[in-house]
């Protein structure tokens, strides 16, 4: 079942993906849903914009860091974090040569059957509790 939208300006961004890129979309949207929902300490998520993209913040215990989604450039979607993070990085290297991943800033998927969601929820767990596990002033 597909969570209903908070904000209108989100549900139109997504209703902008081509078709196959939708789809992926929403399994991703669904996922760090879920993931937050299994993990008290991250607290509500709130969907908005960011340049344009969907993205996902932890506004009340800011125990996150940003994670977006995306059209990918070369086509289907893509999960991007902050490229100033390791959050890209370190997935990379649980799971080398796995999924199709653009530097320190995003995991592209090309169809929705490459989006694997036992490795993924390792990703936007590490994402949504990215600052947990940190002194202040770290990324």
């Amino acid at each position: 079942m597909m969570r209903p939208f908070a904000d209108e300006n989100v549900k139109a961004a997504y209703a902008a993906f081509p078709p196959v890129a939708f789809e992926m979309a929403m399994i991703l949207r669904d996922l760090i849903f879920s993931v937050a929902w299994d993990t008290p300490e991250v607290g509500p998520i709130e969907e908005t914009l960011k340049w344009g993209q969907p993205s996902y913040l932890t506004p009340e215990t800011k125990s996150g860091s940003t994670l977006r989604i995306g059209v990918a450039k070369q086509g289907g979607a893509a999960l991007f974090a902050h490229c100033a993070t390791d959050i890209i990085s370190t997935y990379a290297s649980i799971f080398p040569d796995t999924d199709q991943i653009e530097g320190n800033r995003a995991v592209i998927f090309t169809s929705p059957d490459k989006i694997v969601p036992e490795r993924l929820r390792l990703l936007i767990y590490h994402a949504l509790t990215y600052h947990l596990a940190r002194p202040r002033g770290q990324n």
